[in-house]
């Protein structure tokens, strides 16, 4: 890996070091705990199929120790009322998700709401046909919290605080009014937003419901927050409120959900947004692509100068995605001056504090380390189970770095999935030992190219509908 030959003692390899998160920060720990067996299925199952485990990401975790301290401290800056923005760029396989994945763990545990989706051609930061609407419903289902971390916290995060504030007033005699008026006085910041006072309005709303055991007006005001409705005459008729979530107002009701949930007690509000390159080379049309950069060149401007409190912006993309001078972020030029490297960072250094975060190649004793974190995994953390020893991880790394294309697999995806397709054997066909099957195993010499050439591709700027031509 690196150009760098695999040396390892394997007196050594006994002493793996893995790497947990205690809500405060990262610790070496050689304790090996068992594995329940539904996150054990679920890594193996994930990491065999080439994508990242909803859980158990502390039981696999490598490296990227900086990255992630990087990360925390944007987040002890978000918690003191700032905001934060950031760009995770990697190759293909690279970890880029994984990544976004333990980064939305760390901040659960800090007390986070934590929003995730992925950019698709139908959902995007920014369109007039409903794209940018789609992404902010998505981000609201997926919103997760420390309690509820597999998403769908919405309801959750709402009726907590409802249930918090109507147990106090009504400890202190107060009435079903006296309770309405308190929503107001709390939430009276969020009036100077957009649609704070609809904001409000639903709020209520829901606790009207909440009262009279009205699901369907607690669904009809979840539908608001969620961004379901398609028309304000229907979100009238329902809830009484003049305006809805549209596509218009995508990062406003970003900026207004961050308010209210730091208002109900939580650290701040943690947007995470993936597959950055749909927007740079799979939207053909360039006029909707400036448009989603203008999108992205706001929530810096807004993030960087402080104009925002309690919202942190993850996003994560490809080399190609980022520095591709025709389609890129950088070709947008003021994204381009915004996210420039740091001239002064020389040859395999980088600046932590800039927005861009690159991932790099993981280092040999890394993919050594991630293999013994998933045989662990494998054998439900009992080292008496182990299907293979110390020294077929040596040969199984060896034998990917001697193959042609060898750089293919300084991917963790890549390592991972063939190393789970290896033990998978191993333990199925018992009368073959490891040698064996690694005498069998075939390193496969793959293209190294995403499913698109950039070289290929001709721009039209006249027709919308012709602006992009693929041969």
């Amino acid at each position: 890996m690196n150009g760098r030959p695999i040396v390892l003692a394997i007196g050594s390899l006994r002493k793996a070091t893995q790497f947990r998160y205690d809500r405060t920060c990262w610790r070496r720990s050689t304790n090996v705990k068992k594995i329940p067996a539904r996150e054990r299925n679920a890594i193996l199952q994930s990491l065999g199929a080439g994508v990242v485990p909803a859980i158990g990401l502390q039981h696999i975790q490598v490296g990227r120790l900086r990255e992630v301290d990087a990360l925390i401290s944007d987040l002890k800056l978000v918690e003191e009322g700032a905001a934060s923005v950031r760009f995770v760029v990697g190759r293909y396989g690279s970890g880029k998700t994984f990544f976004l994945n333990l980064i939305r763990s760390v901040a659960q545990q800090r007390k986070f709401v934590v929003a995730q989706a992925d950019i698709t051609t139908e959902r995007r930061l920014y369109g007039t046909g409903g794209q940018a609407q789609s992404l902010f419903s998505e981000l609201m289902r997926n919103l997760s919290t420390r309690s509820r971390p597999d998403g769908n916290a919405l309801a959750n995060v709402v009726e907590r605080w409802i249930g918090e504030v109507d147990h106090e007033i009504r400890s202190g005699g107060g009435t079903d009014e006296d309770v309405k008026k308190e929503f107001g006085k709390r939430l009276r910041p969020l009036q100077d937003l957009v649609s704070g006072f609809d904001f409000v309005t639903v709020m209520t709303k829901y606790y009207e419901g909440y009262l009279a055991h009205n699901e369907v007006l607690q669904g009809a005001a979840l539908r608001w927050l969620r961004a379901e409705y398609r028309t304000k005459t229907e979100a009238r008729e329902e809830l009484g409120v003049r305006s809805i979530i549209d596509d218009a107002g995508f990062y406003d009701y970003l900026k207004l959900f961050a308010s209210f949930v730091r208002i109900v007690g939580y650290a701040g509000l943690m947007v995470n947004i993936d597959e950055l390159v749909v927007l740079s080379h799979r939207l053909s049309n360039t006029s909707a692509r400036n448009r989603n950069y203008e999108a992205i060149l706001r929530i810096i401007n807004d993030c960087l100068q402080g104009r925002v409190e309690g919202l942190a912006f993850l996003f994560a993309g490809t080399d190609e995605c980022m520095e591709d001078p025709r389609r890129g972020l950088y070709s947008y030029e003021a994204l381009a001056t915004r996210l420039a490297p740091n001239r002064f960072a020389s040859e395999g250094q980088q600046d932590f504090a800039s927005p861009v975060i690159k991932l790099e190649q993981l280092k040999p004793e890394d993919c050594f380390v991630l293999l013994v974190n998933i045989r662990n995994v494998h054998s439900g953390g009992d080292p008496g189970k182990q299907c293979v020893p110390d020294e077929a991880l040596v040969q199984y790394l060896k034998g990917s770095q001697s193959q042609m294309g060898a750089e293919y697999f300084q991917r963790p995806r890549d390592i991972a999935k063939g190393f789970v397709g290896l033990i998978n054997m191993v333990e199925q066909y018992p009368a073959k030992t490891w040698q064996d099957h690694l005498g069998d195993f075939s390193y496969p010499q793959l293209d190294d190219s995403p499913d698109y050439s950039i070289d290929d591709e001709v721009e039209f700027h006249g027709d919308d509908e012709m602006s992009g031509f693929k041969l």
